[in-house]
């Protein structure tokens, strides 16, 4: 009998079943990932110490070879017919015959070594002994290679038997051109530091490069020989075709590393495996530069079939599972759907009932008795113990009103959340059952333990704090907590409630994440507090007086009176001050013409959201501030109403005489004194100053544009005394009005 389940339900089941498959194949893949990378790793360093042990031997002929030329050149600096080259101007010719003997000797007992040349400065003739291309006495000008020329003229340059890499013409009459590394001895001593002879031996590149370029096994490779400066001196290929620079990332990367080693990088546009050497004695590096993926070629087709087996059983298993689930699990769904559905049904019931009895109880709409009592809990399942000590929690979520914005529509899921965290957390020590009540409250019902001294509460504070921490760190939830003392009183529930609510108002004083015993909360009868209308007298005279800093002062030593009495204090006082503080603020604003704003954030509406003083003094003090910019902003625009005043009054009477600061301060009836600070405050100029500058402009206006005398352009610029108007405009300029007419008519575009 086939029976119909639900698509939803089919899920369910298909999910269980893949969960396995999906962990088979996720270790398939997880492990062959990490064997791959071992295997890769273990290749590359087999590849890499093959690479090392061949390119090491390379380096040892090389420094072999080196050293043979070494000796080679002291033996013949020892040799009495080549030495009779080296330091002879003009040796006779069976020396030179002698000699030649001997080098040609040399020549033929290495025969790696392709050429010899013996240098003398002071001689006309090159010695040269070689297989091939010129041999014998050459002079400068003869000589095929000019290279070595140029190698000499700079020899302070070059290390003696470090080898140099470098191409020249064999003959003359032919574009053959010998590849070869030149090894040069010199004798330069003198106090001129000058050459006084030289031994160069040439060797053919193909010795030294003999093994450079050949593969590793049976995968194809380059390789080449770095200097001590990065630069190439000889591989299997063009250098071109690798681009390998002094200024290319793998020798940098390489000339940064001190020891042998290896790396993965890009060569050709190919990944590659990068293996070198260390310096050597002649401080060259031997690289072999192996492409990627012919190293790991093997290893990818493994991956690759990994892969593909890993697929497969998932295929296999997406349609394994989904045809179980329709003949296996459609019985068993139904059932388990059905209790889902029993069980749901019933503890919504049950949770909604006993949220309502409880809520009930401390609002004291339903009687508290003992038989009442037993019953209820025995129906709807209360853990909480009436006839036991108990306790009563308030939790408080702060900043309620923008959180209320925020999640308005998930604000029981909110809340519902904070319950179950404080009932997990506080069931840890005590008998626990939570009830919200409503808007940002929920309360915690705690029955006591018996632990002597203060050991309840101890343990209380430390269960509520962690409550705090896991509602902020799970919800992002700011919680008050106030807490009761403890009560054997059933009847003692709604009073008990009434004043850990009062007491937690006291969060206004405390701040947020705040934790309230009430006992602690106490206080004595509102009848006892004065409310000091002197203080506030000298509030509203502070404000007056644009004294906002002494206005904060007492504005907060009023509040801070408050504490020491309940909460109902603290309201009325603010509710008095709101009041008198925004007809105080409505009266400055008026009284000084400014713009008094439609809506202000002193109401009691507004304020009756605020949950500290903290949040109620930074409104408070965000108006006696704006107040003061005001003040401030519109004192600015009178003083810029004034400046503007003045420097109109110094264009329109620029040509009269009486023009100054005394007779602008009796044309607009002020202190000069107060003219002249204002002034130089705002444009960092004096009045004087400015006068003197536009006098001066307008004569430089009238010399360039007039043909009027000096003295005339004097009197129209206000000035009575000629002489005077001389000085001042020569100290401005530089220059004579005289002498500035006359650049003004050799020069009509010039400007001073």
């Amino acid at each position: 009998m086939n029976l119909k389940i639900s698509g939803d339900n089919r899920k369910l089941y298909i999910k269980l079943l893949l969960s396995t498959i999906f962990v088979t194949v996720l270790t398939l893949l997880v492990s062959s990932t990490i064997f791959f990378v071992n295997y890769r790793n273990i290749n590359l360093n087999q590849v890499y110490q093959s690479d090392l042990e061949n390119l090491t031997q390379t380096s040892r002929e090389v420094i072999s070879m080196t050293e043979s030329a070494q000796s080679l050149t002291f033996q013949m600096y020892r040799n009495g017919n080549i030495s009779k080259l080296m330091f002879y101007e003009n040796p006779d010719i069976y020396d030179t015959t002698a000699a030649m003997r001997e080098m040609n000797n040399y020549l033929n007992s290495m025969p790696y070594i392709e050429s010899i040349y013996v240098y003398n400065p002071k001689a006309p003739n090159v010695y040269i002994a070689s297989n091939k291309g010129q041999n014998g006495l050459m002079t400068k000008a003869e000589l095929v290679d000019k290279d070595i020329l140029n190698v000499l003229d700079h020899f302070q340059e070059f290390k003696p038997f470090v080898p140099i890499p470098r191409t020249y013409l064999k003959n003359a009459d032919s574009s053959q051109k010998s590849n070869v590394y030149t090894y040069l001895c010199y004798d330069a001593i003198g106090n001129n530091n000058a050459l006084n002879s030289a031994i160069i031996v040439n060797i053919t590149t193909d010795w030294i490069n003999k093994d450079i370029g050949k593969p590793s096994g049976n995968e194809p490779s380059s390789s080449f020989i770095l200097d001590n400066t990065g630069r190439m001196l000889t591989g299997d290929q063009p250098i071109n075709s690798l681009a390998l620079t002094s200024d290319s990332p793998i020798t940098k990367q390489i000339m940064s590393n001190k020891g042998s080693g290896y790396f993965v990088g890009m060569a050709q546009g190919k990944k590659s495996l990068i293996s070198f050497t260390a310096p050597d004695t002649l401080e060259w590096r031997y690289i072999r530069i192996t492409p990627y993926e012919n190293i790991t070629k093997k290893l990818n087709k493994i991956r690759t079939t990994t892969i593909y087996i890993g697929i497969s059983i998932l295929v296999v298993g997406l349609l394994v599972s989904w045809l179980l689930s329709r003949k296996l699990y459609a019985p068993i769904n139904r059932i388990v759907n059905k209790m889902k559905s029993l069980e749901s049904e019933k503890r919504n019931s049950l949770f909604t009932l006993k949220q309502d009895l409880l809520r009930k109880l401390l609002q004291g709409h339903e009687p508290i008795t003992s038989k009442i009592m037993r019953d209820k809990r025995s129906e709807l399942g209360i853990s909480f113990d009436f006839q036991s000590d108990y306790r009563l929690v308030l939790l408080r979520i702060d900043h309620f009103q923008p959180f209320l914005q925020a999640h308005q529509d998930d604000l029981h899921v909110y809340k519902y959340a904070i319950m179950n965290i404080s009932s997990e957390i506080a069931s840890q020590a005590f008998q626990v059952e939570t009830v919200d009540i409503g808007d940002d409250s929920t309360v915690l019902f705690i029955n006591a333990r018996n632990i002597p001294g203060d050991g309840d509460q101890s343990m209380l504070q430390t269960l509520l704090k962690q409550i705090q921490k896991a509602v902020n760190e799970l919800l992002k939830i700011s919680l008050s907590i106030t807490y009761s003392p403890l009560s054997s009183q059933p009847q003692s529930l709604v009073p008990m409630y009434r004043k850990v609510v009062e007491a937690s108002e006291h969060r206004l004083f405390l701040g947020s994440g705040c934790l309230i015993a009430s006992q602690e909360h106490q206080y004595p009868e509102t009848a006892d507090y004065m409310f000091t209308v002197e203080k506030e007298k000298k509030l509203i005279d502070a404000l007056m007086a644009g004294k906002v800093e002494e206005a904060k002062k007492i504005y907060t030593v009023i509040i801070e009176e408050t504490k020491p009495y309940p909460i109902s204090v603290f309201q009325s006082t603010l509710s008095r001050l709101t009041i008198t503080l925004s007809g105080v603020m409505h009266t400055i604003l008026k009284n000084n013409a400014l713009e008094i704003p439609s809506g202000s954030q002193l109401s009691r509406q507004a304020l009756a959201k605020l949950e500290t003083t903290q949040e109620i003094e930074a409104i408070f003090f965000e108006s006696f501030d704006e107040i003061k910019r005001k003040l401030n902003d519109k004192r600015s625009m009178k003083q810029d109403d004034l400046i503007r005043k003045i420097n109109d009054m110094i264009e329109l009477h620029c040509g009269n005489p009486n023009l100054c600061l005394n007779w602008i301060a009796d044309e607009i009836d002020m202190s000069p004194i107060y003219i002249s600070r204002v002034y130089k405050q705002n444009t960092m100029k004096t009045v004087v100053d400015v006068i003197n500058a536009m006098r001066m402009d307008r004569a430089k206006d009238l010399l360039k544009q007039s043909d009027l005398p000096i003295s005339d352009i004097a009197e129209r610029i206000g000035y009575t005394n000629s002489s005077y108007f001389y000085r001042m405009f020569k100290k401005n300029f530089g220059v004579t009005p005289t002498d500035y007419r006359k650049i003004g008519q050799l020069e009509p575009g010039k400007q001073a």
